[in-house]
């Protein structure tokens, strides 16, 4: 919808300005008031959405608190839908750790008692016998991208439930705004299967179902009647698994990436935005891929999107396998992957050392080589953090690390702020301004010694808004590793940090919409080649995606 589409609506006055998707407030003209009933329900005055902005925004200022500032932005977004992302958009940089992290964090903790009005559907295990009728209770026919979580793994916080909701309306407000995917055709998704986190199975106000998570046969019948379920009411859906926590998260992209259009964005999108930083750093010092020692603190299904995506590249670029496997060093709570270590699941085997080669390391404990240990006798050029150890990578490490390498690539990947493995300001410091570093969360501008260092965040929005319109615009049937690389690609090309060693590894979110479109180009013409997509000829597709990618302007209401 558009400022010069005419909309006929053929509805009460009051379904009107309750439904957030064709209230406009203040900004019906006098015509569309008269001629749809509105006329004694407004105040007189027409504003245009850019009076609507600047009103809301000086209503917004006067809340003090980050989830004050959410909950006014909620509000907005449940009463009128175009104007909250005209609102968002006019402000992106400031709004956009309101509308997702780190203030989603302090929302899912708090959903409880901040739920105020029903947005999106929540799929009880109680109703399980009755799923098909639960999904055809749905009262959008036309649907193109899903965002599904079960809750146990929301950010770096673990298991909060239904409070989980959060995320999947976050992430597709996202969609929307740098998407350009309409509101009105996305749908986040809450599969409450319990929880297994006893402050909110005591809390006599906690919203969800309130028993244990349920696991094994029962959870998988419950996700595969989900599945079956919404592949049949919505057959060409885009669906996005969201902090599904590790032992389900890679077996459900596993078994349903190939029947139904589906993408983890917690294993492919992070692994890409991560990518993507890689490329532009390795570019920045003049370095190749394949002679990087990677180190990456974590073993979960972050870390391991991350070296499985990494990997594709190398592979893709003509790098040996071997030699390539033999670049990453994965850490997780067992100490490091090596091929004589039990405890390792058999993803992160993938990735195992030579048991060989670490033999001949220094270290205190052979039983359980710690990170110091890797960065001590590796001397990793990267370091990436997915762990949620807050301050994982101390003053030690880094210093050691620093001491081997030029221009060390530290990532602290870990959500919300309070889990970072480090802060920019002590990995700038500690390396005398040296460090190429990119965070999970926010952070602002590290000042040091007269200069400015910028700090880029890492953020999946960078990715999927782009691969889902382009999968969208091309009708493609599934989602592709290759895509991903795609994106990553292109998203580093946009890297102020090869033009400035102190700016930031990221574009600003100002100019994300144009980074998205020229990703979701790129990504639907690989669809295309692969005939993975139902558009036959790349000719066109760039008009394709523009006209796919809806802004928040007012169109002209008419009484049908």
């Amino acid at each position: 919808m558009q400022d010069d589409e005419i909309v006929p609506l053929n509805v009460t006055p009051q379904e009107i300005l309750l439904n957030p998707l064709t209230n406009k407030g203040t900004g019906f003209t006098h015509e569309e008031r008269q001629e749809l009933g509105l006329e004694g329900l407004l105040p007189d005055h027409v504003s245009t959405i850019e009076e609507q902005v600047a009103r809301r925004f000086v209503t917004f200022s006067k809340k003090r608190t980050m989830l004050g500032r959410y909950r006014f932005l909620n509000a907005l977004q449940d009463r009128n839908e175009i104007l909250f992302y005209r609102f968002v958009y006019e402000h992106v940089g400031e709004m956009l750790p309101l509308i997702y992290t780190p203030t989603v964090g302090e929302a899912s903790i708090n959903y409880s008692y901040i739920y105020n009005q029903n947005r999106g559907v929540y799929i009880s295990y109680r109703a399980r016998d009755r799923m098909a009728q639960v999904i055809d209770n749905i009262p959008r026919d036309d649907v193109d991208v899903i965002v599904v979580t079960d809750g146990e793994r929301i950010l770096g916080l673990g298991d909060l439930g239904v409070g989980g909701m959060v995320i999947p309306v976050g992430k597709l407000s996202l969609y929307t705004l740098f998407g350009g995917i309409h509101p009105a055709r996305t749908l986040p998704i809450l599969l409450d299967v319990g929880t297994n986190n006893p402050k909110l199975l005591d809390d006599p106000l906690y919203l969800g179902y309130r028993n244990e998570r349920v696991r094994g046969k029962e959870y998988d019948a419950f996700i595969e009647s989900f599945i079956t379920n919404i592949k049949r009411r919505y057959p060409n859906v885009l669906l996005q698994w969201e902090d599904f926590a590790k032992p389900n998260a890679y077996p459900l992209l596993d078994r349903y990436r190939e029947r139904i259009c589906s993408f983890n964005d917690d294993i492919q999108g992070t692994a890409s935005v991560a990518l993507s930083a890689i490329l532009a750093a390795v570019k920045a010092t003049k370095g190749e891929i394949g002679e990087q020692r990677i180190a990456i603190l974590g073993g979960g299904s972050a870390g391991l999107g991350i070296a499985n995506l990494i990997l594709s590249y190398m592979l893709s670029k003509g790098v040996d396998e071997a030699k390539a496997r033999a670049c990453f060093y994965i850490v997780d709570i067992q100490g490091l992957v090596h091929d004589e270590l039990s405890a390792a699941s058999d993803e992160q085997k993938a990735f195992a050392q030579s048991s060989n080669a670490v033999k001949e390391w220094d270290v205190e404990n052979p039983d359980h080589i710690t990170l110091a240990d890797v960065v001590d006798n590796a001397h990793p050029t990267i370091l990436i953090g997915v762990s949620t150890q807050g301050g994982a990578f101390n003053e030690s490490i880094v210093k050691t690390m620093a001491k081997h390498v030029e221009r060390p690539v530290i990532f602290p990947l870990s959500n919300p702020t309070s889990k970072a493995e480090a802060a920019p300001d002590d990995l700038v410091r500690w390396t005398e301004g040296r460090a190429i570093i990119a965070c999970g969360s926010p952070f602002p501008p590290v000042h040091y010694e007269g200069s400015t260092y910028h700090i880029g965040q890492c953020n999946n929005v960078y990715i999927f808004p782009g691969v889902g319109l382009g999968v969208i615009a091309a009708g493609a049937k599934k989602v592709t590793d290759e895509m991903f690389i795609k994106a990553a690609e292109v998203v580093s090309t946009f890297s102020p940090l090869l033009d400035d060693p102190k700016a930031s590894l990221f574009p600003s979110f100002e100019g994300l919409r144009k980074v998205s479109e020229k990703v979701a180009v790129d990504v639907a013409k690989i669809a295309i080649r692969e005939n993975l997509a139902t558009v036959e000829d790349e000719k066109g597709i760039e008009e394709r995606v523009k006209k796919q990618m809806w802004f928040p302007k007012y169109p002209r209401y008419t009484k049908n």
